[in-house]
């Protein structure tokens, strides 16, 4: 499973998500958006219009943000998603 997630510097919601990623082995890819003007448009076009951080993908699917992650773990299927290797939803 790739992860890949998009931060900014100093934002509790990456660093919560991060978190909640290494809780389950998961290694992340991280972009920085925090000064690059040209990550940030990447960032928007890839998460379908998206401004905030974190943007978290599987396997090059939107998966959302913090609260998606939050959402996904507390109802028992973050875990399924992130062993299949695929990701079925957004």
């Amino acid at each position: 499973m790739k992860v890949e997630m998009y931060t900014k510097a100093a934002c509790p919601y990456c660093g919560h998500a991060k978190s909640l990623l290494r809780q389950y082995g998961v290694e992340v890819i991280e972009h920085d958006v925090t000064h690059d003007a040209g990550k940030v448009s990447e960032m928007v076009d890839r998460s379908l219009g998206r401004w905030t951080v974190p943007q978290i993908f599987f396997n090059g699917v939107p998966m959302g943000g913090c609260d998606d992650l939050h959402t996904l773990h507390y109802a028992g299927q973050l875990e399924d998603l992130l062993n299949d290797g695929y990701a079925s939803c957004a």
